[in-house]
């Protein structure tokens, strides 16, 4: 699948709905930014994951559901949640 911003962020929100066990309308984006990352795995590399230590141009993902943010990060290729309950996840 390839991304765009928009479609990155409205996977971001739907996978999120998900975990969380709300629904899409309760998770608010509440920002979409252009990001560089330091790595392939967009600085949020899930365990024991090696990836290109290589400049990758991306977006990050900030939403917002039941009073706390979250951060996605995504690029053309993959969306990851970053720092979920201490993990790192490849959506």
């Amino acid at each position: 699948m390839s991304f765009t911003k928009d479609s990155a962020a409205e996977k971001a929100k739907k996978d999120l709905a998900s975990r969380l066990k709300i629904g899409d309308g309760d998770v608010k984006v509440s920002s979409v930014s252009e990001k560089d990352f330091p790595d392939m795995s967009l600085g949020a590399p899930v365990n024991d994951e090696m990836s290109a230590q290589m400049i990758s141009s991306g977006w990050q993902i900030n939403l917002e559901a039941d009073g706390k943010t979250y951060e996605y990060r995504a690029d053309k290729y993959q969306l990851r949640l970053r720092n979920f309950n201490g993990t790192n996840h490849v959506v």
